[in-house]
């Protein structure tokens, strides 16, 4: 059974392939005209896409050393996402699905980086719990099987990831902002300054809170004296908001994991990347006598491996889509 599965939902213009439920070709094309702009310019997004997607595909079917016609099914994301990238992707995989004569495969973005978990040896029993955190999405989710899960919590405005982007830009950092966080903090202090930490009833979180906090904190100094502040406490900062981040995700998933009575937990999305997150929900679950599951870092980031394993289950438990699909930038899994 063989999958070919195309990503297309923000700036990176991935394919890859599946045969039999093992991952054989994956190759992402990173954008990279959207540095200057300090975030994803949409439209400069989809022209790259189109730009990119012909030869991306051809690269993963050769890196597999097959052709179109060894192709049994064609996954593709349907959102959420960029509604421009997102047709990109769509209209390639509905045109390469009717030429070909093979079956479509709609995948959810949020159900591929759960499947990022299927492309290790090691993978968590069901039903585990699962964090996605990314740019776009925190949530947490309660997994029954490979192709069935149920959403217990998620972010009531900002993604985890979005408040550390737009942090990162309040203090002068390059985009993106989290994974420059991430580096300074390990020169911080995370005691340096207490952001306040959002509380809310059951599994659900709030980011937009920290981030005015930071802006406060900062207008809260002179411009004359702010640059000689950022320069001389700039990686206290960053270590003292990313633990303020840290605590909130924490927090809601270790109640989660108790009231469930799950010992399993999966960590995906792009903030996954980020190794106080790694940190201290290893610390945690080891407590609970649980195992911490992460996928390798290059299926932690947007990659078309994780939808075309998604597709792979769902294609073999008899999920299609009509070629009359389209794609759905606000899709969500709850």
């Amino acid at each position: 059974m063989t999958v070919l599965g195309i990503e297309t939902s923000c700036d990176d213009t991935a394919a890859a392939v599946v045969v039999d439920g093992t991952l054989v070709s994956s190759v992402v094309s990173t954008q990279l005209e959207h540095a200057e702009w300090g975030g994803v310019v949409p439209e400069l997004a989809s022209r790259a896409h189109e730009r990119a997607i012909v030869p991306v595909v051809a690269k993963a079917l050769a890196e597999a050393n097959l052709s179109r016609s060894d192709l049994d099914a064609i996954a593709v994301t349907v959102g959420p996402g960029l509604i421009g990238s997102l047709l990109v992707g769509v209209s390639f995989a509905k045109a390469t699905a009717l030429a070909l004569d093979i079956p479509l495969v709609a995948v959810n973005h949020l159900d591929g980086h759960l499947a990022s978990l299927y492309l290790s040896e090691d993978q968590p029993a069901f039903p585990h719990l699962n964090l996605i955190v990314s740019g776009g999405h925190t949530q947490i989710m309660k997994v029954h099987s490979s192709h069935e899960s149920a959403l217990l919590g998620k972010t009531r405005d900002d993604a985890a990831g979005e408040a550390f982007d737009k942090v990162g830009k309040l203090l002068g950092l390059p985009y993106p902002g989290g994974p420059e966080i991430d580096r300074r903090s390990t020169r911080g202090d995370s005691t340096f300054h207490a952001f306040p930490r959002t509380r809310l009833k059951g599994y659900d979180m709030s980011f937009s809170g920290i981030k005015t906090s930071v802006l406060y904190h900062l207008n809260a100094i002179s411009e004359d004296a702010r640059e000689d502040y950022l320069r001389e406490h700039i990686d206290d900062l960053c270590a003292s908001f990313q633990e303020a981040v840290v605590d909130m995700l924490v927090a809601p998933v270790k109640k989660a994991m108790k009231d469930h009575r799950i010992r399993d937990l999966g960590l995906v999305g792009g903030v996954s990347a980020n190794s106080r997150l790694r940190t201290r929900l290893s610390e945690m679950v080891s407590g609970l006598n649980g195992r911490l599951f992460v996928p390798p870092m290059v299926y932690c980031m947007d990659n078309a491996a994780m939808i075309a394993m998604a597709g792979y289950h769902q294609f073999t438990s008899g999920v299609t889509a009509p070629l009359t699909i389209t794609a759905d930038p606000s899709l969500s899994l709850a």
